[in-house]
């Protein structure tokens, strides 16, 4: 690894909330300003601390996100006031439209060079050479962490603003709060403007009563994260680069993946979930227990539940939603799950994997299967099976190692484990593995992270056994945190 790669490396395990730089410094600190300054402080204590902990890590990008957030600032301002009319002058709706699309493309312009100037020149290079053109120049960009989440936070507001669903906000250091909250700058939930503005504009909070209603959640996905997610990587990444996999290894590595990636973002949106409560915040929730869909249909709305309902509201209803017929709906639902490969990554297996997913949500309305009742043990089963399937073609570094990867779970070679992955299977990590396999057959009503809240209809008693837990779990958590044995969060490099 080149010394610049262990430089990211370090900058991006240092924003991490499961680092001690975060966990025994940067929170306390943050927790400590706002209790001592006036309750109206708290939007300016969390915008300012929120770029300091972006420029932990982001470094030079910090001004990157200052000056797009400048720019949909000052949009919003100008598309609220053309808008409404006033004494002298009346409306101009169209003029605050074009205000809105000029700030959308503006923002998309800016994912796009970031995120997929390289990808997309390479392309270009790899045809002008099989076409035997003239040479084509490659373009590598180092990513802005976080950008895909916090462009879509931008276009929310934005287009909310012209919506007129909410007012503009005036005051820069309350949007400043919004854009770039330290709980979801980086990895999301994305929370659209209209969830989070009126919570902003009371600036009053119960302090020691929110951190006290926060930290158990926190907690909870710190032991996810740390404990679960991270345990289940090194199985995972081993089997994976193995170049000839047996079926054992294969299935592993799969199921591995299939675990780190659900405990390491849940985790991770618990912990962002707890965070905002600490500041007297709700940010939306991001996972119903989606291992348990009885559909791809299911899954999607229980699964990253905040970028659904983003794409839903955003793209997928202004495209005409299932308003327009068959084919219609149908064309909408390919778009709308491509785009949601290429937010992933810039890599021709987010593409497939987009378009996977979407290939089932069309053939499960096309067959009725969606809404077919009974039999959930065995359409809970089948929806698991495809998942695991489509996270193999996310996890992959290429669809030649995707294809490699499938055709040895599917084309039998029992073989034995390679070593690599055999040596990383100690008693512990076969305990935590089986335990999250265990997991999947919970009932689906059971969402750990509600239950602390007291939420959808968990009772006290609920409440007070998974809060008891999640205090239990929260010292040997930070234990494995201090070690260092934890990774940056997957989502990090979206």
């Amino acid at each position: 690894m080149s010394a610049a790669s262990d430089e990211i490396e370090e900058r991006v395990r240092a924003m991490s909330f499961a680092s001690p730089l975060f966990l025994w410094y940067f929170l306390p600190a943050v927790l400590l300003t706002t209790w001592v300054l006036p309750h109206r402080a708290r939007n300016g204590v969390i915008a300012v601390f929120s770029l300091a902990f972006y420029t932990i890590g982001g470094k030079e990008f910090v001004l990157l996100l200052i000056a797009v957030m400048a720019v949909n600032y000052l949009a919003g301002l100008a598309i609220g006031a053309l808008r409404v009319p006033t004494d002298d002058r009346p409306a101009r709706p169209q003029a605050a439209r074009t205000v809105m699309v000029a700030t959308v493309v503006a923002d998309l312009a800016v994912l796009a060079v970031w995120k997929y100037a390289g990808f997309v020149t390479t392309i270009a290079h790899n045809v002008a050479d099989r076409l035997d053109l003239a040479d084509t120049r490659t373009v590598s960009l180092a990513l802005p962490i976080g950008i895909s989440f916090f462009t879509f936070h931008h276009l929310s507001y934005v287009i909310d603003v012209h919506r007129g669903v909410r007012t503009p906000m005036r005051n820069p250091l309350t949007f400043a709060t919004y854009i770039a909250m330290f709980p979801q700058l980086i990895a999301g939930p994305i929370v659209r403007y209209h969830e989070i503005v009126d919570q902003l504009r009371i600036q009053e909070h119960r302090r020691i009563a929110d951190f006290v209603d926060g930290f158990p959640r926190f907690a909870w996905g710190l032991f996810k994260k740390v404990v679960i997610a991270d345990s289940l990587a090194p199985i995972a990444d081993a089997a994976f680069a193995t170049s000839d996999p047996s079926t054992p290894t294969a299935w592993m590595g799969a199921i591995a993946y299939a675990g780190q990636i659900y405990f390491d973002f849940s985790g991770y949106s618990d912990m962002a979930i707890g965070l905002g409560l600490m500041f007297g915040l709700r940010l939306p929730e991001n996972f119903d227990r989606p291992y348990s869909a009885v559909s791809i249909t299911d899954f999607w709305r229980r699964w990253h539940m905040s970028l659904s309902r983003w794409f839903r509201d955003y793209l997928y209803i202004p495209l005409g939603g299932n308003r327009g017929g068959t084919v219609s709906t149908y064309r909408n639902l390919v778009i709308v799950f491509m785009a949601t490969g290429i937010w992933h990554g810039a890599a021709w297996t987010f593409v497939v994997w987009g378009a996977y997913h979407g290939a089932w949500l069309i053939f499960e309305r096309a067959t009725g299967l969606a809404r077919v009742e009974g039999r959930r043990a065995l359409r809970r089963g089948t929806t698991m099976l495809i998942v695991v399937i489509g996270w193999v073609i996310f996890r992959s570094a290429s669809l030649h190692q995707a294809e490699t990867m499938i055709s040895a779970m599917f084309v039998p070679d029992l073989g034995s484990l390679s070593a690599d992955v055999a040596l990383l299977l100690t008693p512990q990590r076969l305990g935590i593995l089986a335990v999250a396999v265990a997991s999947v057959a919970l009932p689906a009503t059971w969402v750990t992270g509600r239950a602390i809240d007291g939420m959808d209809g968990f009772g006290a008693g609920a409440s007070n056994v998974a809060r008891t837990v999640a205090f239990v779990v929260a010292p040997y958590a930070g234990l494995v945190a201090v070690a260092g044995t934890f990774s940056p969060f997957l989502y990090f490099q979206f």
